[in-house]
């Protein structure tokens, strides 16, 4: 295992703790940062638009370009598949925002159907026209930047739902995570109602697969990038688990319960916050803890024994998001409570 040769890249944004990082699809040189006053807990939000440009090392710097106030914190942000200057945020109001960089001050569209905070938002590169967003209502719903109202919405699990996600490969497939300590997918075609929920309470949608992925909360998933069907999940219980889900049956009305561990990738000494497969190797996967630390984690088994690439410990806080360059290969950037964006190579 090896720690990353140079210190980081670091843009300091003092009064706002960080919560999620992305690179721009369509630019090599262009991020956001979603961010929150007092932790997230009370108070404004703040969307950072950050560009990346020559920096004194092998890494790139960082400066702040503009920046987006919002009344209430933000929890993550996407960025648009189909519209290069357009990003979608998640809020504690439960508010999905969609802003645009060549405008001032003011979001595009707002749409608040979620009760309560809204926590992640996923914009699919399959379907380009679509994105996705959960809250701690329970429920995920499905979004077109060009429609007034949401296009459906899944109760997913009767607890929050930290995290959504498209399947790169297949576009009607959405993974899902929750407090209740599993990971679901559900397939949009087959949009039945799941039997024995309570009715007192609502209905459950019928996921077409359920992994009781951990007996703790699950923060965090991915999809791996070239391998169909392949998950990593990760959340209170400190590891990382990747998971194999071929065996779910798409199309049809039978729920099923399932997945194999394939492997569990244990060093994490605090809840792991977000897990994210790199977009250039199948064996590669980065992680941000509680820890304070950010970590890279090889599934084919290194030479020295086990599987731990390299540890960031740059933060003094909590890191709460990661995320890979998709242009620049080993480029990642983490981010967290200590209000800072770091930038290192792999």
């Amino acid at each position: 295992m090896l720690k990353p040769p140079a210190p980081p890249s670091t843009l300091h944004t003092p009064g706002w703790q960080h919560y999620s990082v992305a690179f721009s699809p369509f630019h090599t040189n262009r991020l956001a940062v979603a961010s929150s006053a007092n932790y997230g807990l009370v108070g404004n939000g703040r969307l950072h638009l950050v560009s990346l440009g020559p920096g004194p090392s092998a890494l790139p710097g960082l400066a702040l370009d503009k920046s987006y106030d919002t009344q209430d914190g933000l929890y993550d942000v996407a960025w648009s598949e189909v519209h290069e200057n357009q990003l979608v945020t998640a809020s504690g109001d439960g508010s999905i925002r969609l802003w645009d960089i060549m405008l001032k001050d003011l979001p595009i569209r707002a749409w608040q159907e979620h009760t309560r905070e809204a926590f992640s938002v996923d914009w699919s590169n399959v379907q380009k026209d679509k994105f996705v967003s959960s809250s701690w209502d329970g429920t995920v719903k499905l979004w077109s930047p060009e429609r007034p109202h949401s296009l459906t919405t899944l109760h997913a699990h009767q607890m929050c739902v930290y995290q959504a996600l498209f399947s790169p490969h297949q576009p009607d497939l959405i993974a899902t995570c929750s407090t209740d300590g599993s990971v679901k997918l559900f397939d949009l075609r087959a949009p039945a109602y799941a039997g024995g929920s309570n009715a007192f309470t609502r209905p459950t949608s019928a996921a077409a697969l359920t992994v009781p992925a951990s007996g703790t909360e699950v923060l965090s998933i991915d999809w791996n990038k070239y391998r169909p069907f392949v998950l990593a999940s990760a959340g209170v219980d400190k590891t990382i688990k990747v998971w194999d889900c071929r065996m779910v049956k798409l199309g049809g009305s039978q729920e099923q319960v399932g997945g194999v561990c394939e492997l569990p990738l244990v060093g994490h000494e605090y809840a792991v916050r977000k897990v994210k497969w790199s977009p250039h190797r199948p064996d590669v996967l980065a992680s941000s803890s509680y820890d304070m630390t950010c970590r890279v984690w090889s599934t084919t088994p290194l030479p020295s024994g086990g599987h731990m690439l390299y540890i960031n410990d740059a933060h003094t806080e909590f890191v709460v998001g990661c995320e890979w360059s998709l242009y620049d290969e080993g480029l990642l950037a983490s981010c967290g409570w200590d209000c800072k964006l770091n930038m290192f190579r792999v």
